[in-house]
């Protein structure tokens, strides 16, 4: 059985920082592309950034660049999201995804976490 547990959301100022976790079990983690996405409420699922396999690249969606920071941690079968600079419009369920092989579009990706939440107060 395959688990992506997320943890670390919360509530926060603008201004402040959180650190997302996401903990994998039940696969060969270092052969999966990771991805964190994002959903608000009354919007559609939407792209945050991946990691390749060794974490070697990155991408990120253009709404997070230069806030946002995603890493790995293979030891641990973990990934990380590092967010600062947060904003209201930063306010989403966070959901952390692994896809086999290579990077691929979102509804590709095989296994999905359930979320958790991030709430950015103004």
């Amino acid at each position: 059985q395959v688990y992506l547990v997320e943890s670390g959301g919360g509530l926060v100022q603008a201004g402040g920082s959180l650190r997302l976790s996401c903990a994998v079990s039940g696969l060969t983690f270092s052969t999966y592309y990771m991805g964190w996405f994002r959903q608000a409420p009354g919007n559609e699922r939407e792209f945050v950034a991946r990691i390749s396999w060794r974490g070697s690249t990155t991408y990120y969606a253009d709404s997070v660049k230069g806030r946002f920071t995603i890493s790995r941690d293979n030891a641990k079968n973990t990934i990380y999201l590092q967010m600062n600079s947060l904003k209201p419009e930063d306010t989403a369920v966070y959901y952390c995804a692994a896809v086999w092989g290579t990077t691929k579009p979102p509804d590709q990706y095989n296994y999905w976490g359930q979320g958790t939440q991030v709430t950015v107060s103004s």
